[in-house]
């Protein structure tokens, strides 16, 4: 791989469609994966199957989710005849955790800690053996961490001295209404909770159903204010 301008990436792809987004990111990592948990994220799977074929799929599995999204990341891999590569925590330091806190500390004292264990630790050793990542962040998904979004950066996050991390976000600039508009398209699979009113879907403790006229990450970490509504996968989006 020869050396990634961000500075031209950034300058070529701002405002771009999601397909060239993907493209440029695609072609230019061959260590690239998207990360899957979501509606997005299928979307993303869709279009990126059309551009390269041996895309590389992770997921992170933190043991906490809906049975529902069990049977939607099988769904995917299925249709897609993809392999999903399964993340899952260390649990070395999980059981402790659970011994001493039980399985529902986060009520208390917040999500921060169990979601550093169950899903930051797993993505930062995963995020150490790729040059980039895709993920399917919108700005509209939350106004207090996600609005300056770019559809390509340098993941502040999880970079380190010896090892530069790029993000690519080519749903940046969509809305839900689109993403939905080219799963009903395409005929692309979803979570059946989406049916029962789940927007923002995460585990199975922390994710409930929207009222209409809610924003759709009102249902995640409920007990908590709006500004704390990322699980530190996206930290660099929160404004010290």
């Amino acid at each position: 791989m020869t050396a990634f301008d961000i500075e031209q990436a950034q300058s070529e792809l701002h405002q771009a469609n999601p397909r060239k987004i993907l493209k440029k990111a695609l072609e230019s990592f061959d260590t690239i994966a998207i990360s899957f948990s979501g509606a997005e994220d299928v979307v993303l799977i869709d279009m990126a199957k059309r551009i390269r074929d041996d895309i590389k799929v992770f997921s992170l599995d933190t043991g906490r989710l809906h049975p529902e999204t069990y049977r939607f990341i099988e769904k995917v891999r299925l249709h897609y005849g993809i392999e999903i590569e399964l993340i899952t925590p260390d649990y070395t330091v999980l059981d402790p955790f659970v011994k001493s806190k039980g399985l529902f500390s986060f009520y208390e004292d917040g999500h921060k800690e169990c979601c550093g264990i169950r899903k930051v630790d797993p993505l930062r050793k995963k995020l150490a053996h790729l040059d980039a990542w895709i993920t399917g962040q919108r700005k509209d998904q939350s106004t207090d961490t996600r609005q300056d979004l770019p559809e390509v950066q340098i993941d502040s996050a999880f970079s380190t001295p010896d090892h530069q991390l790029i993000k690519f976000n080519p749903l940046s600039n969509w809305t839900s209404a689109k993403v939905w508009d080219h799963i009903e398209a395409y005929d692309v699979p979803y979570n059946s909770l989406h049916e029962r009113g789940f927007t923002s879907i995460g585990c199975e403790p922390c994710t409930r159903s929207v009222l209409p006229n809610q924003h759709e990450r009102e249902g995640r970490w409920w007990w908590e204010a709006s500004h704390k509504k990322e699980c530190g996968l996206h930290v660099d989006n929160i404004k010290s």
